[in-house]
């Protein structure tokens, strides 16, 4: 069944998975090169950490609109 893994492909070609696999032998794969910048999704990833705590949603609990039960 195909499946669709994250990787980071350098300036001479290589590729890195950001994810650990496990194969049973040689697999083909297609590989789709992305215009963005692998740095946005890093950063992205550093500030979830900070921003998906318990102390952040306290602290914008104000700026969200009011639940009617």
């Amino acid at each position: 069944m195909p499946r669709t893994l994250e990787a980071v492909v350098d300036e001479q070609g290589n590729v890195r998975l950001l994810e650990g696999i496990r194969l049973t032998g040689a697999h083909r794969a297609l590989v789709t090169i992305l215009e963005e910048a692998p740095g946005l999704h890093v950063s992205e990833t550093a500030l979830a950490e900070d921003w998906n705590r318990p102390e952040e949603d306290a602290a914008w609990s104000h700026l969200q609109p009011a639940r009617s039960s």
